[in-house]
């Protein structure tokens, strides 16, 4: 079943409990800090469910149609028409929201893939992916502990519990789960959060080794929020991005939350409990999304770039013009690597295929050591140019002042309102507190860089390059050898 915009809307009047500070925010959909994220994704939802969008954003299973990224891949085909469905969500959000519906979705689908990796519970992993595929739930997830968890023998000490999320009893139809879990990025807008862990667990943290899926709205379930920056921005013409894609982060906390075994996938297995992201296509399915939610964040970026530089005449200038060359060169080494993720498809078991890991690693690894340096480059084209505007749209409520700023702030490239308006967008790429955040989210989004390159170096074929140098040595020998003498 595909759900409408609307039908998302009413999903998150349900009760959760969502903190700004030590405000309780009793309705999202009409809070000032979440109201407008809310109906962007209500407005993701609508597209989807529009007929003229379905070759895309939908398939066909089990007599229904469903979101395209609940597809299990069985060919190159089905892998293309999942990302191309993730294209058209990033397109739409100018890669914005990292935790867009259409992420964790891809996570649970390559799970139920491979479900005999859960052994025991894989009926229930595929009672949950159906649960999600029929009733189009956005689900976030936060699948780490949280920093101050990372020295449990200082709790140890202090005779103090340990704060992450972990089980502290269970009875005949559930467990009872109690602590803390980050970070759920989207939580605020989403309809449910998967819990797990990503990494590594020490073979005697049993107790923490526990994924699950609860609604956002669980008896006990707190999200706690951190600063909203969509009221940031006196206006959408001041702040376009933060404005309308502030997609929110928050700490998960439970408080002895009872959690039905449907809905419990691992327990007491610390090796399975990260190690289901890898033994089934979980991880190359979520984050090929991850990819493509990247470049379309880089076109956005690369277009602002150059139009900045058109505004005042610079992408005359020769310098300019090799670094815009310079930026374009990178997205479209990112688009290839994509692409490759196609092309070199893997097959996974007797019927399913998916993304290439080696790509779509490669790609992450590139997204998270350059994003930075791509922000820094459009900072370097605006110059000063961002400071030099008024501090917001108000300037143009006023004739007189309108006329004067009209006047004075003009190139012969672009008019003034049309200039305000590109570097209030760029600023919102640069330096904003939006821009900020977005900075920090695409260097960390999937853990710190040497954990990314630890995915890079699992992958790679070790043997293959081993192989190549080996047959290469094998082909010659020292002199003595050539001479006859003895080696």
């Amino acid at each position: 079943m595909l759900k409408t915009g609307k039908e998302h809307i009413e999903s998150l009047r349900d009760g959760r409990r969502v903190y700004i500070g030590r405000t309780l925010v009793e309705d999202v959909t009409t809070h000032p800090a979440f109201a407008i994220a809310v109906q962007t994704i209500s407005d993701l939802y609508d597209v989807k469910a529009d007929p003229t969008n379905a070759d895309v954003m939908t398939y066909s299973e089990d007599g229904e149609s469903h979101s395209s990224y609940f597809m299990r891949a069985r060919t190159r085909e089905d892998l293309a028409k999942r990302s191309s469905a993730h294209k058209k969500i990033a397109s739409l959000t100018h890669g914005m929201l990292g935790r867009s519906p259409d992420y964790v979705a891809s996570f649970v689908t390559g799970m139920a893939v491979a479900p005999e990796v859960f052994g025991d519970t894989a009926d229930r992993v595929m009672a949950y992916w159906r649960h999600m595929r029929d009733n189009d739930v956005y689900a976030a997830h936060a699948i780490v502990a949280p920093q101050a968890a990372r020295d449990p023998a200082f709790y140890e000490r202090e005779n103090l519990p340990v704060p992450t999320l972990r089980v502290v009893g269970e009875d005949d139809s559930g467990v009872i789960v109690h602590g803390m879990k980050m970070l759920a990025t989207g939580a605020v807008l989403a309809n449910e959060v998967w819990i797990g862990n990503i990494l590594p667990l020490a073979p005697e943290n049993e107790a923490e080794s526990i994924t699950l899926a609860v609604p956002c709205n669980a008896p006990g379930v707190a999200l706690w929020s951190r600063k909203p920056l969509s009221t940031s921005a006196a206006s959408e013409f001041d702040g376009p991005l933060s404005w309308r894609f502030d997609e929110t982060d928050a700490m998960v906390l439970f408080d002895h939350v009872h959690v039905p075994w449907e809905r419990v996938f691992v327990h007491n297995d610390v090796q399975l409990s990260r190690d289901l992201y890898f033994r089934t296509p979980a991880h190359a399915y979520g984050n090929h999304q991850a990819n493509v939610r990247f470049h379309a964040k880089l076109e956005l970026l690369v277009g602002v770039a150059s139009r900045i530089a058109r505004s005042t005449g610079a992408e005359q200038v020769p310098a300019v013009r090799e670094t815009l060359g310079r930026l374009a060169s990178q997205e479209a080494l990112l688009a290839g690597l994509i692409d490759g993720q196609l092309w070199s498809a893997e097959p996974w078991g007797p019927e399913y295929v998916t993304y290439n890991r080696r790509s779509m690693y490669a790609a992450m690894n590139w997204c998270v050591e350059h994003y930075s340096e791509l922000v820094d480059v459009l900072r370097e084209l605006c110059g000063g140019g961002a400071l030099q505007f008024p501090a917001d749209w108000s300037v143009l409520a006023d004739d007189d002042l309108a006329k004067v700023f009209r006047e004075f702030w003009h190139t012969p490239q672009l008019g003034a309102v049309e200039r305000m308006k590109l570097h209030k967008l760029a600023w919102d790429l640069v330096g904003s507190e939006f821009a900020g955040r977005h900075q920090q989210y695409e260097k960390f989004y999937a853990g710190a860089g040497f954990i990314v390159r630890g995915h890079n170096f699992r992958e790679a074929p070790w043997d293959r390059f081993h192989g190549i140098v080996d047959e290469l040595m094998d082909s010659y020998t020292h002199p003595s050898d050539e001479s006859g003498a003895p080696s």
